[in-house]
């Protein structure tokens, strides 16, 4: 059985539906992925995750490295352990996470940010650069050199190096089913110059990733529980949780799958050339990254149209950081990809901010269908009404508005939780409708529903 398998494709677009097959359970695409950044995502349990229907949940390399610590998570068993979820994960490089600290002290720079970017050096600076500080002396700093990147802690200050090798190790340590090569992140206004510097840096760093992956012996073997052997307390986990897959909790046999990622700025020429070296390598996904993904939705387009022809039908599509308008995803699956995460979900629901598509009275603000609503607004004091009575979410079929209102108003910590779960299902139940109207050949027509 193959990796993935497509099983429907529209005439009228590149939509298509398919299957991920992974040690840990299939996932049917196209899917939303929820970001569970430091191996939870924020204020939803794995119980949670599983009746709004989460397929597949995210972690983040570079949270994971600064604590717990890999080698940590590694002694339970890996990350399905330790967080007790026991359906698929994907874990990023770390790279993302790691070039935004030196992105944004770029910014800081003004001027001077400008003209490093121009003169051909990192953005992130390289250490001991004439005029700037090493990065012993400030923190903040982040250092890039062709091998890896040197950065410190947002937590303690703390000196840490990245390379293609060491961030695969990591990943290998943490099991996750699918892994992300190790790629520098270019800002959406990157001049040509150095987004053909760090595209270059991203293919043979692509290429070191593939090597290692391929050759390095799994670095759990002989140490991780043995497949099929249970941990302390895990069949009572099993029962509390519903747990019937018989894969439950194979770390230590996991498949890991290395997905390769597509760089270049908004520069058509560096963008095709990216996408026909990375599809050149052995990876098992295609990822389009860089900061224009999601970030910029005309820029996002237009990248997938020059790119499509160029990559692999048979592999996996996957752009990186979709997901903060529904309008987004209608956009991106239209243009044949299977994959995509995005943060804002949960972070605008921890501030108020909730999707609803049935939202056309006035009195609610109603805008349109797609619109969000900020539910700590004043005219929700009173309001009855679930937050979308079309959602079948526990949050809307058991809470008025009001009660969600009352919660924020209050800073009760169920905020959180009751307005995630509606955001996170809100999402998943988009994608399920998606995918019913991509096998009925009704993308299209579903789209205008939300326009």
């Amino acid at each position: 059985m193959s990796f993935f398998e497509i099983a429907h494709k529209e005439k009228n677009t590149h939509a298509r539906t398919g299957v991920l097959h992974t040690t840990h359970g299939d996932i049917e695409t196209p899917a939303f992925m929820p970001v569970g950044t430091q191996a939870t995502v924020k204020s939803l349990d794995p119980r949670d995750l599983r009746e709004i229907g989460a397929q597949i949940v995210l972690g983040n390399t570079y949270h994971l490295h600064l604590r717990p610590g890999e080698d940590l998570i590694a002694q339970f068993g890996g990350l399905h352990r330790f967080m007790n979820w026991d359906k698929p994960i994907l874990t990023d490089s770390g790279g993302f996470q790691v070039f935004s600290l030196g992105n944004n002290e770029m910014r800081k720079l003004g001027n001077n940010g400008i003209n490093i970017r121009k003169s051909g050096l990192s953005p992130m600076r390289r250490s001991g650069q004439a005029g700037y500080p090493d990065i012993n002396e400030q923190g903040r700093l982040v250092a890039i050199d062709d091998d890896g990147v040197t950065f410190r802690s947002h937590i303690d200050g703390s000196e840490h190096r990245f390379t293609p090798e060491t961030a695969i190790e990591i990943q290998h340590k943490l099991g996750a089913d699918i892994i992300m090569a190790f790629d520098e992140c270019t800002p959406d206004t990157v001049d040509e110059e150095y987004a053909r510097m760090a595209m270059e840096r991203t293919h043979r760093w692509a290429e070191r990733c593939n090597a290692y992956h391929k050759n390095k012996p799994p670095p759990w073997a002989g140490s991780r529980p043995k497949a099929g052997k249970t941990l302390k307390h895990e069949n009572k986990r099993q029962k509390l949780y519903n747990f019937t897959t018989a894969t439950t909790f194979t770390t230590s046999t996991t498949t890991q799958h290395l997905f390769g990622i597509i760089q270049g700025a908004r520069h058509r020429d560096l963008r095709e050339e990216s996408a026909r070296f990375i599809s050149s390598l052995p990876f098992d996904g295609i990822a389009i990254g860089g900061e224009s993904i999601g970030y910029n939705m005309a820029a996002t387009k237009e990248i997938l149209e020059w790119i499509a022809p160029l990559i692999p039908e048979d592999k996996p599509h996957y752009t990186m950081g979709v997901g903060f308008s529904p309008l987004d995803i209608f956009e991106v699956v239209e243009r044949g990809v299977d994959m995509f995460d995005c943060v804002a979900p949960t972070r605008l629901a921890r501030n108020g901010t909730l999707y609803t598509k049935n939202n056309p009275s006035p009195t609610r603000g109603g805008q349109g269908r797609g619109y969000r609503i900020a539910i700590t607004n004043a005219r929700f004091r009173e309001d009855k009404d679930p937050i979308d009575s079309a959602c079948d979410c526990s949050t809307c079929a058991q809470f008025s508005s009001a009660y969600i209102h009352h919660l924020f108003n209050a800073n009760e910590l169920l905020a959180y939780r009751l307005s995630t779960i509606h955001n996170v299902r809100f999402f998943l139940k988009l994608m399920e409708d998606i995918r019913a109207a991509i096998k009925e050949g009704k993308l299209l027509n579903l789209k205008k529903e939300w326009i």
